[in-house]
């Protein structure tokens, strides 16, 4: 792994949802920048595999296989991490398709993947944070459908909307006592998540032709915008949602 200018040098950073493809990059950039890691993610073997491949850079490498969904396994899992001074919610899930179409089970995975895991896990970390009166830094991965409507994605946009308010809402109330809680929306990026939608040559023309830049964030770009956020570089940096989106927003 490369080695970068140590912004994080003696600090610890949490990612939940480190196995998906934007946590995984975010887990690197951390590390390659001095943060020891925490690892949230449901795959054992993945965990571990990220694990030796950023033990080398990191200070300190430690996992925890929990499903979102477990609430009291995800509060005991970062109760027992209250040295480290950065959150970065990554889980999240996607099930395109028309509104009136979409499976009650899917739309409530959704929300729990996407909303409620955000939610509880960042006030598992405000809590923890508090028991050693402690504040610190919290991202929340959100997506350019936060910011505007799209075709098939009622229930995601409803889930990305919904953080985009939570980061703003806790960005206020936890200010006083020195946090900073931001959020990362990015737009399509090639992963696990998008390559059954990208694969359709019209979904894809569709997602390009969307896109000023001309390209797709990579997973890269996403992560880089997370270090900045957690970052010194911006201390005076809360409430905000820094759009990784090449200018689809922007029309």
């Amino acid at each position: 792994m490369r080695v970068r200018e140590q912004w994080f040098a003696g600090r610890v950073a949490i990612v939940v949802g480190a196995t998906g493809g934007i946590g995984t990059a975010i887990c690197e950039e951390l590390a390659e920048r001095g943060a020891g890691l925490r690892m949230i993610g449901r795959d054992l073997e993945r965990l571990a595999r990220i694990a030796a491949d950023v033990q080398d850079a990191a200070p300190s490498v430690e996992t925890a296989v929990v499903d979102l969904r477990d609430r009291p396994g995800l509060t005991e899992a970062i109760d027992g991490w209250a040295d480290a001074s950065i959150l970065v919610n990554a889980a999240g899930m996607n099930s395109p398709g028309p509104f009136t179409d979409i499976p009650e089970a899917d739309y409530d995975s959704m929300m729990e993947a996407n909303v409620s895991g955000v939610f509880w896990a960042s006030r598992a970390f405000v809590r923890a944070r508090r028991a050693t009166a402690s504040s610190g830094c919290i991202i929340n991965i959100t997506s350019q459908m936060g910011h505007v409507g799209a075709h098939h994605r009622v229930a995601y946009c409803a889930s990305k909307h919904a953080v985009e308010g939570m980061t703003k809402a806790m960005a206020v109330e936890l200010a006083a006592e020195g946090w900073r809680v931001n959020a990362v929306a990015p737009t399509f990026v090639e992963t696990e998540l998008t390559a059954q939608y990208l694969a359709s040559p019209e979904q894809r023309e569709y997602v390009m032709s969307s896109i000023p830049q001309g390209r797709m964030a990579t997973t890269r770009d996403v992560a880089n915008a997370v270090a900045f956020l957690a970052s010194d570089l911006a201390n005076s940096t809360t409430g905000t949602s820094l759009l990784v989106d090449g200018g689809w927003t922007a029309k």
